[in-house]
């Protein structure tokens, strides 16, 4: 590892320990502060409890070989050799309550840091741009947040509640060392630690490297399983399910690969870290056995010297626990508060106020865009929607129509010119605001796994039942909802695949309509759908656009007729305006686009008949003759 890594790592470890000190020490939970305060109090007296656990077995010692008593401010009745093993197994007792207690009252401090974190990742991530999630990956972005919590409930729980008392019970033992035993000891217990820290140190930071690869294999097997379950149907569709599992095959047996260098390097971080101790074991032991043979020391000396080395092996070799734990929980964090630090690309600005929406008349006024600056999608593009009134964008595909329904709606913002509504500029208004004034049907109907009544309820969450049932109703599905067993409790499955899409489409009609938003946007709402199921469709999309003002982004152009006007884009510009009759009339390129889609409308429909007339015959073939 070369130093300038070292130094990357190190002011990485940094960042996320300063980053996570507010979780730490929450400062608006007084009680949780008082809770660490206590924690930490429990957590000094099990130390100073602990380094008493030693004397009581050196005196023990020492009575039963009868070469020496307790000292006189032991008590009487406890310098007898039995009462002197049981008060050994008592302050272990004890000791071991005070750890207790330490971890009870600090359980809710590492689990409201866990919750917090993972709620402010959650938040950030709904405050991200359009351009953010259709960049990342579902899967990966979930894993990344679950690894993330479970690392810092690591760090929070592993800094306050074992870094600081190891540090602690080393001091306190090189203390004892030094005034009863001599520096010699002292400089053993150091020389030990030192190389056993060192070594775990370089070994664990071997072993990150190993980590992160385990953990980017991981991530990516988990986001191709979780990509190829979304797409069952399509995998189904091509036949494509040993390919699928080939791609995750490989994924995992990079994970495999990654997995098993792990748990072998951790063989060879233990083992040397148990060579390590074993020698300065030795050492301090070797120079013990030496001064009783000379008669400076008792039995009970060596037991003693024993007995705290023994018990220092534990905290010892939980620094390199705790060390690894720690570097590795910070990897697993070290991407999630990379997203924490991704800025919106869309955000209120200072003093943003909320849309007063009077009319609802919206206006576009020169709006140029580029998703990427070297290819601009929409220049200079000027119209209005008066208040109440039904325009129409079409265009061939590409031309920039749905991009103009991401800008009203602010996904994205645009790059010159403005988008008004009742001379408010969208950019000046909160986004909560504008939203709320704006209701969308899609043209790919996304539902929860929940509930009918839930999708429904989604466009006013605190809507009541009889809202729901109405707004039902006004979208042309309640029948539908009615006849099913469990009626509005019918779960709809991921992503609402047991609808059909024309039952999707009105149950997304149902939420909009509950929403009630005075400006209306139709994005291709019904070109994915069939001639009859797109004519019932349109009917309720007809019934919920009245009265409100209402752009209407399409494909087909048989869904945009009674449109007040309609605008035809071309490479990003307007080219044509007026009513359905007048661009007929004028026969430019809404009249050539009109003329094909009425042509391949007629040759479905004689393909339709054609094939309903085989189908007629075969039937009519194979009635038995008498």
């Amino acid at each position: 590892m070369t130093r300038k890594t070292v130094s990357t790592e190190s002011g990485a470890t940094l960042r996320t320990l300063v980053n996570l000190w507010p979780y730490m020490w929450p400062s608006a939970r007084p009680d949780l502060k008082l809770r660490v305060a206590m924690a930490t109090a429990f957590l000094v007296a099990a130390k100073i409890v602990l380094v008493l656990v030693p004397y009581f077995y050196k005196w023990a010692t020492d009575v039963l070989s009868g070469e020496g008593a307790p000292p006189a401010y032991v008590p009487a009745i406890l310098a007898g050799p039995l009462m002197l093993v049981v008060a050994y197994n008592l302050v272990r007792i004890v000791q071991l309550g005070f750890n207790q207690l330490r971890d009870a009252l600090f359980a809710s401090v590492g689990q409201h840091a866990v919750r917090e974190l993972a709620r402010r990742t959650f938040v950030h991530m709904h405050s991200l741009s359009l351009r953010f999630h259709l960049e990342r990956r579902t899967g990966g972005l979930s894993r990344i947040i679950e690894r993330g919590t479970k690392g810092i409930d690591t760090i929070v729980r592993f800094t306050i509640l074992n870094t600081v008392p190891t540090l602690l019970e080393f001091a306190l033992s090189a203390v004892i060392f030094a005034v009863a035993y001599g520096w010699a000891y002292v400089a053993i217990l150091a020389v030990t630690v030192w190389l056993y820290t060192w070594f775990t140190v370089k070994a664990s930071d071997w072993r990150i490297a190993i980590r992160r690869q385990m953990n980017d294999s991981d991530t990516d097997a988990n986001t191709k399983a979780i990509d190829s379950l979304l797409n069952f149907e399509t995998v189904k569709y091509f036949n494509n399910e040993a390919m699928e599992a080939a791609r995750f095959d490989r994924s995992m047996a990079r994970y495999e690969d990654a997995a098993t260098r792990t748990w072998t390097s951790l063989g060879w971080l233990n083992f040397g870290q148990g060579v390590i101790f074993g020698l300065g074991m030795t050492a301090a032991m070797g120079l013990s056995a030496w001064e009783v043979m000379r008669g400076t020391q008792t039995v009970g000396d060596f037991v003693f010297i024993n007995a705290m080395l023994m018990q220092l092996s534990i905290p010892l070799n939980f620094i390199g626990f705790v060390y690894r734990e720690i570097r590795q929980a910070i990897t697993d964090i070290e991407q999630m508060f990379d997203l924490l630090d991704v800025a919106p690309e869309v955000t209120d600005r200072p003093g943003a106020k909320p849309l007063k929406v009077t009319q609802g008349h919206v206006r576009f006024d020169n709006v140029v865009f580029a998703y990427e600056t070297d290819r601009p999608i929409l220049k200079g593009v000027t119209f209005d929607i008066p208040a109440g009134r039904t325009v129409a964008v079409v265009g061939p595909s590409g031309a920039g129509k749905s991009t103009i329904s991401r800008l009203l709606f602010r996904f994205y913002d645009v790059r010159e010119g403005a988008i008004l509504i009742d001379g408010q500029d969208v950019r000046d208004v909160t986004q909560e605001s504008l939203r709320a004034a704006i209701g969308m049907v899609p043209q790919d109907t996304v539902l929860f796994n929940d509930t009918i009544a839930y999708n429904i309820r989604y466009g006013r969450p605190d809507a009541s039942q009889e809202d729901v049932r109405r707004a039902a109703e006004l979208a042309q599905i309640a029948d539908f909802i009615e006849s099913l067993p469990q009626g509005y409790d019918t779960v709809v499955g991921e992503r609402g695949l047991k609808l059909s899409g024309g039952e999707k489409q009105r149950v997304a009609i149902a939420r909009t309509i509950l929403k009630a938003p005075p400006i209306l946007i139709l994005d291709e709402a019904t070109s994915a759908l069939d001639t009859h199921t797109e004519q019932e469709i349109q009917a309720a999309l007809d019934q919920v656009s009245r009265g409100r003002t209402t752009l209407v982004i399409a494909h087909r152009l048989s869904t945009v007729i009674g449109a007040d006007e309609i605008i035809v884009l071309r490479d990003g510009r307007i080219a044509e305006r007026g009513t359905h009759g007048a661009l007929l009339a004028a026969g430019g390129l809404y009249a050539d686009m009109w003329n094909r889609q009425r042509e391949a409308t007629e040759a479905e429909e004689r393909l339709r008949r054609a094939r309903e007339q085989d189908e007629m015959g075969v039937v009519v073939r194979k009635v038995p003759s008498y």
